[in-house]
Parts: structure tokens; sequence; C-alpha cells
């Protein structure tokens, strides 16, 4: 019969084992819910983005063929940015009630059905009726991305809450994926198959993933609590960061309708190697995604000067891109995608934080974590890139045949000018506020936290 201290510590060797073998059970177990969560957010970004991309290279013209004007062409772009602002706002405030994980597959469902029957239009009557059956088809297709990115949004956060800027960077990298391989791809089933191939067999595809996604994302149970829209929008630096997102979103899709016209005009390049100047901003902002995450995740004291600086970044770039004609710069084709280049790395590097910023923001703020917080941010990122992704286009293609492409993409490089310095400046004055907090708090209290640490050590 051993001591008592033998048999004390005999006890707790096995209790600490006992309890190394469970949390070690449960790392592996939530290592591997990770990995399905990974892998039904990678296919959820590169088919909605493959679906979302593949209209550019022929929709117009076909559009145009059944009585569709160039102004309606362009609303029917633009109303799936403005149906998302407005759904990303109202299941973002109901992601619990509804689920996350059925919000998640739902939104999948919707969204390849919607693609095959954007597929079927060509066979609608020509115009009033084939241009109001394109609003409403893209209008469900609106809401049912909405509802699979939002709820992807919060999933990953749930699952990654110490690095979602690094696993968000490292899934961007398929949504440049879909981006890059969706016009070429829609544009060599067009040209082999006619108009419905493209839409059908894309469709087909989501709709095969949803039951894979059903199987591989875990399921996160969650409770309602009071935080609110109204709650979260109000914080000030949460408006700050939402403008942000808002110039973000509106001067990289200004590019959508502007930049192919542009560079065939301008350089006199043939319509295919116009697809492949996209790559530089693509590839760019994809390569860079994953570092610039893991960046900020590492140094979260930093993320909010990327925020800054890539905002910043991001108006030089516009402002060379033409380049703007106060400059008195010549415009060459190099130096056109160099600045693509330095857009999309510009891009990654503010809005890569800004999720995690606005979250931790939430919670500095007395909200709850949980699925219902995800999903008010989830919600309001989406929506605040959504009215973004409404504006760029339709400014900048008003701008653009009014003045200028040169003039058009420095004015819309003014909004990251306006964003950087406006978010720069309130992170100045909210750490001299919580500076001279810190000078005003009294002496003692220091000297009694240090008596206390002492006397429980």
């Amino acid at each position: 019969m051993g001591s008592p201290e033998a048999e004390t510590q005999e006890t707790l060797q096995t209790a600490e084992n006992g309890r190394s073998e469970d949390i070690s059970e449960e790392s592996s177990r939530f290592t591997r819910d990770q990995l399905f969560t990974m892998a039904a957010t990678a296919c959820l970004n590169f088919s909605s983005m493959i679906c979302y991309s593949i209209l550019g290279p022929f929709f117009p013209r076909e559009a145009g063929k059944k009585g569709a004007s160039d102004t309606e062409v362009g609303l029917i772009f633009g109303c799936f940015a403005l149906f998302n602002f407005l759904t990303s706002l109202i299941l973002g405030n109901y992601l619990v009630q509804i689920g996350a994980k059925f919000m998640f597959v739902a939104g999948m469902f919707v969204s390849g059905c919607v693609t095959i029957l954007f597929g079927m239009l060509d066979r609608a009557p020509d115009g009033p009726v084939f241009i109001g059956l394109c609003f409403l088809v893209r209008a469900m297709d609106a809401v049912g991305f909405a509802a699979a990115m939002t709820a992807s949004f919060s999933i990953l956060a749930r699952a990654f809450p110490n690095n979602i800027a690094t696993v968000m960077g490292s899934l961007e990298i398929f949504t440049g994926l879909g981006l890059v391989l969706g016009p070429p791809l829609g544009g060599f089933l067009y040209q082999s198959f006619g108009y419905e191939i493209p839409f059908i067999a894309l469709g087909c595809v989501v709709l095969i993933l949803v039951p894979l996604n059903m199987y591989l994302l875990p399921k996160y149970d969650a409770v309602a609590t009071e935080d609110s829209f109204w709650t979260l929008i109000t914080l000030p630096k949460v408006i700050f960061l939402c403008f942000t997102i808002f110039s973000l979103s509106a001067c990289l899709t200004f590019l959508d309708p502007t930049m192919s016209l542009f560079v065939s005009e301008k350089f006199k390049l043939p319509a295919g190697y116009v697809g492949l100047v996209f790559l530089g901003l693509a590839l760019s902002y994809s390569l860079s995604s994953p570092l610039l995450g893991l960046l900020s995740d590492k140094t979260p004291h930093l993320r909010k000067w990327f925020v800054v600086f890539g905002s910043l970044l991001t108006a030089l770039s516009f402002f060379l891109l033409g380049p703007a004609p106060i400059l008195h710069i010549e415009s060459k084709l190099w130096m056109f995608v160099l600045m693509l280049v330095l857009v999309g790395f510009s891009l990654g590097m503010s809005g890569i934080p800004l999720f995690p910023e606005i979250l931790s923001c939430a919670y500095e703020n007395g909200f709850e974590e949980g699925l219902s917080v995800l999903g008010l941010v989830s919600g309001l990122f989406g929506a605040m890139w959504s009215l973004g992704s409404f504006v760029g286009p339709t400014l900048g293609g008003f701008l653009n045949d009014k003045l200028s492409f040169e003039w058009a993409a420095a004015i819309q490089g003014g909004w990251g000018l306006l964003s950087g310095l406006a978010i720069g400046i309130f992170y100045i004055l909210e750490a001299s506020q919580r500076r001279r907090s810190n000078l005003q708090m009294p002496v003692g209290t220091n000297e009694e936290r240090t008596h206390l640490l002492a006397s429980e050590t």
C-alpha cells in the first residue's frame, strides 16, 4: 500500500490522462468537422461563382436578339445584387430560426434549379415576356445565393473561431477559380452546343453537390438571442467597416461592364485575349488571399491597418488604371495589367480582415457568441457587398458613357480613398481615446491588481 501522496499523484495522473484522451478525441472529431465544413464551402464558392460568371460572354448578345435593350440587360445584371442585398439582411436576421445547414443546402438547391431555368429562357416569347422572366429568375437566383453565402460565412466562423480570416482567405482560391473558369467554360459550351447547355450542365452539377453537402456539412445547434441588426449597424466602427465593404465592392464590380470594352478598343486586342487580361486580377486575388488571411489571424493588432492600407492601395490602383487624365500618363497594356494585379492584391488585403473585424467589434459591444450574431454579421457583410455590386456597375457605366473609362475609373477609385481615410481616421481617434482613458485610470488600480495577483499565487 503506497503513501497518500503517491495515491493522490496517481489519481491526478489518471484524471489528466483521461481528460487528455477526451480532449484528443474531441479535437480529432472537431477537426473532421472542420474539414467537412471547408469542403462544403469550397464546393459552394466554386459552383456559385462559375454559375454567376458564365453569363458575361454570351447572354447580352442573346438578350439583344430577344428584344432587350442595353439598359434592360444592365438592369437584369443589377437586379441580382439588389435582391441579394435585401435577402441577405432578412436571412441573416433569421439564421437561427431557419437553421444554418438547412439555409446552406436550400440555397444551393435553389441556385441549381434557377440556373437550369435560366437556360430555358430562350424558348420564351420575345420582348416583355422574356425580359420579365429574366428579372424573375435572376431575382430567385439572388435569393438562393444570399441564403447559401450567408449560411456559409456563419458556419465557417463557428467552425474556425480562432482563424476565420485564414480559412476564408484560403477558400477564396475556389471563388477566384470559379470566376476565372466561368467565362471561358460558358463561352466554349455556348459555341459548341448553344444557349441552353451551359446553364443546364452547370445547374446539374450544383444539384449533384446538394446531397454531398447534406452529408458533409455538420449541424451546429444554436439559440436565438436578443441581438438585432439595428444594434449592430448603429455601432460607429461597424458603420465605417460597412462603408469599406461597399466601396471595395463598387470598385470591383465597376469593371464588369466597362473593362472589356476599354481593353478591346484601347489596345486593339482580339476577343480571346481580352479574357486573359481578366486573369491578372482574379489570379492575384486568389493567390494572395490565403497569405493575407494567415497574416490577419497571426497579427490581429495589425488587421485594422490592413483594411486601411488595402483601401488606399485600391484607390491608387484605380487612379493609375486608366490612368486618370490629370496625371498625363500614356496608357500602356503592361501598366493596365499591373494595376489589375495590384487591385486583386489590395482587395484581398482590405477585404479578408473585414469579417473578423466586424465580428470582434460585435463581441466587444456585448453581443453573445454563437450562430445568432454570426448570422447578423454574415447578412450585413453580404448586404453591403451586394449594395456596392449594384452601385458600382450602374454608376460606373453611367460615368463611362458620359466621360471616359479613364475618368470613370479614377472617380470609382475615390470610393477606396474615402473609405481608407475614413476608417483610418476612426482608428487613430479610437486609439487616442483609449490612451487617454488609460492615463486617466487611477494609479492605485494597477497597484491593487498587482497585490491581488501576488496574493493569488
